[in-house]
């Protein structure tokens, strides 16, 4: 017999255990569930009903998944998702691999059927915990009610922590209908991360006096709210230039005279002529789930390496030095060891950075139509201001943007150069028209990357959220083209068709344009934002210029100079 006290005795009340799950993640401060239900997510879905938790209702799991990802990486706290079994939790497997490789905290729900008694068999059954392990930092399925509450808490604490990830609850039928009594709840911790050896700072204001040539290079892990603070006073005080890789783009919103330029490329780049005379890296937030962006060779360049965590040494990254803390204050406390030093020369890095500039500018108001890629880009920015937002899909545009976008303020570029999924552009762009809905958000997609997740609009248009969607269409797999014919292969089996999507969009409630002229691009863009609610802007794309651009020229003229 049990001794444990009843809800009468200790003065609670009995309730779900979905409720219980529910009230959990009120506590962890959940504002929005993300998801598609079904049959075994009946009484969660009854818990939300009540709850202060608003339920958005999408079209695919992948979408809500994508969704969760993105509210992660945009305010550090973990988006919640939800799915059923079998299907349902299968489809979330992409935006599960999506939020671990980018550290994104994400939580996923999934359902699944009664685990005491079944009378279905194997129907739909799939084994979903071990399916998650391997792409995320924690998996459980929940057998005891009473556990819901420690175990949310040591979700949300993975989740959250560096390196944050996805993590994933399964409830079961039974499990989630079960009573329970009511129990405390755990509250939120706040942990204070290891500062670094005092000694190992030592040795790296010693690197960085003596550097003649020293840059600052942004990466993934930098991309934290404390980091990028602590990150511009660096600059600020010691006038280092910068470069950043795709995830870090943006980080520093600031000093842009001071920014070379951002690394889309391993090798060959303008900025690796910078990166090649530099004689030390100082190397924030490096993450290996990016391509490097440069390689390190023996006897070259010396690298400090700042980061949450030591470094995955490998042939092509082998730092001399490793600040292993917290990064915001690693560099506080350089920054306060740190003064402008009169050994150090920043002469070529100016130099390339005019040649970035002037490259950048290159065919940005060519009136070919289909439009190049540079008129693209030049476009959108001119149109964007200083703190509107670009969220990125992923195809041969994504190297553009971020080669030849500037950034103005933090976080105002979202790409994925980790797990590098089509088909986020349009469900991470909803969520940031939801977190910010006074600032110009728009989703910038490949007609293959679109058409993935195209059916959220009918979400997008439902939540009433203001985004521009821009179709980049080209009526083919473009990257995967590009890398067929640099090959040397027959241009076969990539191309496709479209719809109207004009028509298409318009079918969903959402207001559809085509461009028909170079010129009148950016105008219907104006007047898109200026109009408000969801619209749809198709525009065809020429992508001739990537040979001679991304390959063929690469930056010799600069590196000579």
């Amino acid at each position: 017999m049990s001794t444990e006290p009843t809800a009468a005795e200790t003065g609670g009340r009995r309730m779900r255990a979905s409720d219980l799950l529910v009230k959990a993640l009120e506590n962890e401060g959940v504002e929005y569930v993300f998801g598609v239900p079904g049959e075994e997510n009946l009484d969660f879905l009854d818990s939300l009903r009540t709850s202060r938790i608003e339920l958005v209702l999408t079209r695919h799991e992948q979408g809500a998944g994508f969704m969760a990802a993105t509210y992660g990486r945009l305010t550090g706290k973990a988006g919640v998702c939800l799915a059923t079994l079998g299907p349902g939790a299968t489809n979330l497997v992409t935006a599960a691999a999506y939020a671990q490789l980018g550290a994104m905290p994400m939580m996923m729900i999934t359902g699944q059927k009664p685990i005491r008694t079944s009378k279905q068999g194997r129907f739909q059954i799939v084994d979903v915990v071990a399916m998650m392990r391997p792409l995320t930092k924690y998996a459980r399925q929940i057998v005891d009610g009473s556990t819901i509450p420690s175990v949310v808490r040591e979700a949300f604490r993975l989740a959250e922590q560096e390196r944050p990830g996805a993590v994933h609850i399964e409830l079961p039928e039974d499990i989630a209908a079960e009573p329970v009594d009511d129990q405390p709840l755990f509250p939120p911790t706040s942990a204070r991360r290891p500062h670094c050896d005092p000694l190992a700072v030592d040795r790296a204001v010693e690197m960085i006096r003596a550097a003649r040539f020293p840059l600052l290079l942004v990466g993934a892990g930098a991309n934290r709210k404390r980091i990028i603070a602590a990150l511009e006073d660096f600059v600020a005080k010691t006038g280092i230039p910068h470069f950043d890789t795709q995830m870090g783009k943006g980080v520093i919103g600031r000093f842009q005279d001071l920014h070379i330029g951002t690394a889309a490329l391993s090798a060959g780049d303008y900025v690796h002529c910078a990166i090649d005379r530099a004689d030390l890296v100082i190397n924030a937030g490096h993450d290996v789930v990016e391509k490097p962006p440069f390689f390190m060779e023996h006897g070259g360049k010396k690298v400090i390496h700042v980061n949450f965590s030591p470094s995955e040494v490998d042939e092509v990254y082998f730092p001399q030095l490793e600040l292993v803390g917290d990064i915001a204050s690693s560099f506080r406390r350089l920054t306060e060891r740190l003064e402008p030093q009169p050994g150090h020369d920043f002469t070529y890095f100016k130099r390339v950075r005019e040649e970035v500039t002037a490259h950048i500018a290159e065919r940005a108001d060519d009136p070919s139509f289909p439009l190049l890629p540079q008129r693209v880009v030049a476009d959108v920015r001119s149109v964007m201001p200083p703190d509107g937002i670009v969220a990125l899909d992923n195809g041969t545009y994504k190297i553009w943007f971020a080669r030849n976008y500037p950034t103005r303020q933090s976080n105002t570029v979202l790409l994925d150069n980790a797990l590098a999924t089509m088909g986020a552009g349009l469900p991470s762009a909803m969520m940031t028209a939801m977190l910010y809905p006074g600032r110009r958000v728009m989703a910038i997609c490949g007609d293959g990357g679109f058409m993935m997740n195209s059916q959220e609009l009918e979400t997008a248009v439902r939540l009433g959220l203001d985004l521009v969607v821009l179709i980049l269409r080209d009526d083919s797999y473009g990257m995967i083209r590009w890398k067929q014919a640099d090959a040397g292969l027959p241009d076969w089996g990539l191309g496709f068709g479209n719809p109207d999507f004009v028509s298409y969009a318009a079918s969903y409630g959402a207001a559809g344009h085509r461009v028909g002229a170079a010129d009148g691009f950016a105008p219907l863009l104006e007047s898109c934002f200026r109009d408000g609610g969801v619209h749809v802007v198709e525009a065809p794309i020429d992508y001739r210029e990537n040979q001679r651009v991304l390959i063929d020229e690469l930056a010799e003229r600069v590196c000579l100079l």
